[in-house]
């Protein structure tokens, strides 16, 4: 929304927020039939290790690609500018699938799955077989956060939500079939992927195209007309995001450096997946600061505190009752020693849950403001606090097993939104000090 606007109420807010709050929800889900088909394969475990691998390098290598979503949103007010934004995304799929092409086609592809990842031959065989399918993934990603962009810019989250309803009805049905010829390798599983993204993806263009039909060629007030005007913008998003990325896999690795590793690492992995499901609903506050904090700033902000605390209380809920046991042995199929290890890890998150909210709807505040700079700052406090916290505690409490790795990750996100704050009250204060300086000089 532009400054000019009128102020936004709850009600409008909470329009915009569900439908994308729910397609989160259902991408969890197409994850599930994704693992449910290649669970039924002959050699389960092999398959989902591949396919596991392949989808961590995948993260990597999408990543670019996701944070066009929020560019466009925030830069796109008129087809020069839409052109502009596209142009960049256009070369951010041209170098994902360059990247894909040599993990696929060249001995890189062993270097990364056997021995970056130490995969034995079987599973690396997986793996690289679900990548022939999975660079393809990311461009049709890139495209898919391009167009819905502008859809979020418009308002038109519901199609946010229609796009996820159509796309994971495709992946079923091909899931269906591959279960009723056989599935017998992680491929089947990339291309359930891929074909789920790219009918989301043509959903997108779409609605877009129509959206962007209907804007002007090019209004006064917009000064994005070229594709390196969008860099200062995308440029600092995409060097923190890079930072981040590598976070879980150090933690990991050092994880492994405590008493019993399989079990620190496992239980961080499964309580990370009940978290993120606790926390998924809540992960778009920051496009609700984006649109409307420069408009209804005290909205966003009772917006926030609404909502803010509820994956905590779910969280909470889980961690403290019989609730958390139930939904790890029923719904993940964790038992004994595991589901005791998981539990506590859980616990850990606490601190994180109720931190993020109000972190991501800073974020927001930021991007509306074009200071992404400041998140690369925040960002790579993160990764640096998370990395020192992992390491004194696997020195002080090797013991402790998975809390060890949500622990360290919530002291990531705490300094985070620490330095963040602080940059953000700091930028502001110095541009109201200039501000009066030169009304002062013009009134001389």
């Amino acid at each position: 929304m532009n400054p000019s606007d009128p102020p936004a109420s709850l009600r409008q807010i909470l329009l915009f927020f569900i439908p994308m709050g729910l397609s989160v929800v259902l991408i969890n889900l197409s994850h599930v039939i994704i693992n449910g088909t290649l669970a039924r394969s002959d050699h389960p475990e092999t398959v989902l290790a591949g396919y596991a691998l392949a989808m961590s390098l995948l993260a990597v290598s999408e990543r670019p690609g996701v944070l066009l979503r929020q560019t466009c949103s925030a830069l796109v007010r008129d087809r020069l500018s839409f052109r502009a934004v596209r142009v960049v995304s256009l070369f951010v799929c041209g170098v994902s699938l360059v990247f894909g092409a040599l993990i696929a086609y060249t001995p890189v592809g062993h270097w990364v799955f056997g021995g970056a990842y130490g995969a034995h031959s079987a599973v690396e065989r997986e793996a690289i077989g679900a990548w022939f399918a999975l660079m393809f993934l990311t461009l049709f990603s890139c495209l898919r956060c391009l167009f819905q962009g502008v859809i979020i810019y418009k308002m038109r989250t519901r199609w946010l939500t229609v796009g996820m309803l159509f796309r994971l009805s495709g992946m079923f049905l091909l899931s269906r079939y591959f279960l009723h010829v056989g599935v017998t390798s992680a491929f089947q599983g990339a291309v359930i992927f891929v074909f789920g993204m790219m009918i989301e993806c043509l959903l997108s263009w779409l609605e877009c195209r129509k959206l962007v039909g209907a804007m002007p060629e090019k209004k006064p007030e917009n000064e994005i007309v070229r594709p390196k005007q969008v860099l200062p913008f995308y440029n600092p998003l995409l060097y923190s995001s890079l930072i981040v990325v590598w976070v879980l896999p150090i933690l990991n690795a050092l994880l492994g450096t405590t008493e019993r590793a399989a079990l620190a690492i496992a239980s961080l992995a499964v309580a990370g997946s009940l978290m993120n499901l606790m926390l998924g609903f809540f992960t778009y506050f920051h496009q609700i600061a984006l649109h409307f904090g420069r408009t209804s700033p005290g909205q966003v902000r009772r917006f926030t505190l609404m909502l803010g605390f509820v994956p905590t209380a779910l969280l909470a809920l889980m961690s403290f009752t019989s609730a958390g046991s139930w939904m790890f042995s029923h719904l993940l199929g964790v038992r004994g020693e595991l589901l005791q290890a998981s539990l506590h890890a859980m616990k850990g998150y606490l601190p994180f849950v109720l931190v993020f909210p109000w972190l991501d709807t800073l974020n927001g505040f930021v991007m509306s403001h074009g200071e992404t700079k400041l998140m690369f700052g925040s960002q790579t406090a993160n990764a640096v606090m998370t990395t020192l916290a992992i390491i004194l505690l696997a020195i002080t409490l090797p013991m402790w097993s998975g809390v060890l790795g949500s622990l360290a990750q919530s002291a990531g996100v705490i300094a985070e939104l620490a330095l963040l704050a602080w940059l953000y009250r700091r930028n502001h204060k110095l541009q109201q000090r200039s501000g009066l300086t030169s009304q002062m000089e013009v009134g001389s």
